[in-house]
């Protein structure tokens, strides 16, 4: 099996594939969103700031590329009928989708479980838990429309090493590796596969908020990164689901 972090894509890698990537105002969700667009993927962007998804966009126009499709919705506050919406959205523009990339994330608070705020908890395994689920749920029958459907989590460095004062966020990346592993069995006999990429320490907004005292200039820019999400969003990935990736 190709191991993902050399994978060097053909320039027409991704041609004509509509790939829903999340949280792709900025970091590494812009980075795979401008990527994916090189390689001739149709984007769909998410994200809850529409200026930054307008950056993105023109990002992606001024590379000469198809112009992708923008769609905001905020995850923490999103109900039945906004992810109808979405599906409804994305049906009448694209008839399917080949690829969902979950990368939109919350860090949450850091500090001893006696000290955490329970709203704040309680929004954070929303966004990185109950939100991907929900968005999943919704999104598999176009997915299956796909002759080739990928689902694609981000999970983290604190799911093989859990460590003290994390928080929400890994319980929740916790859940969310095991979800991608529940869908993943589920979905054996069909043609959807699920997997999961752990970007490592990447120059990123989060990346900031959990380490704050960090050299910042030691960090690998998101755009560093892409050639393991371009894998497994791609066609290159065909036929490897339930595996838990590094994207360094």
């Amino acid at each position: 099996m190709t191991d993902p972090r050399t994978y060097i894509p053909a320039s027409d890698a991704l041609a004509d594939r509509v790939i829903l990537i999340t949280g792709a105002s900025d970091g590494i969700g812009k980075a795979v969103a401008v990527a994916a667009a090189a390689h001739g993927a149709r984007v769909i962007l998410h994200g809850r700031n529409i200026k930054r998804l307008e950056a993105a966009y023109d990002e992606i126009v001024a590379l000469n590329q198809r112009r992708p499709s923008i769609l905001p919705l905020d995850l923490e506050k999103a109900g039945p009928a906004e992810y109808d919406a979405l599906y409804a959205a994305i049906e009448t523009e694209f008839g399917r989708l080949d690829a969902l990339l979950h990368n939109a994330g919350m860090l949450g608070d850091r500090a001893p479980i006696e000290h955490l705020d329970v709203p704040k908890w309680m929004r954070t395994m929303h966004v990185n838990v109950t939100a991907p689920f929900l968005l999943t749920q919704r999104c598999l029958p176009l997915l299956r429309k796909s002759t080739d459907g990928s689902i694609v989590f981000t999970s983290s460095g604190v799911v093989p090493k859990p460590r003290a004062y994390w928080g929400a966020y890994l319980p929740s990346k916790w859940a969310s590796e095991g979800l991608m592993r529940m869908l993943a069995d589920e979905l054996e006999s069909e043609r959807i596969r699920v997997n999961s990429l752990d970007p490592g320490k990447v120059k990123t907004n989060m990346r900031y908020q959990a380490y704050p005292a960090e050299d910042r200039s030691t960090l690998p820019e998101p755009e560093s990164i892409v050639a393991p999400y371009l894998f497994l969003l791609g066609t290159a990935g065909k036929g490897i689901s339930g595996q838990a990736f590094d994207c360094q």
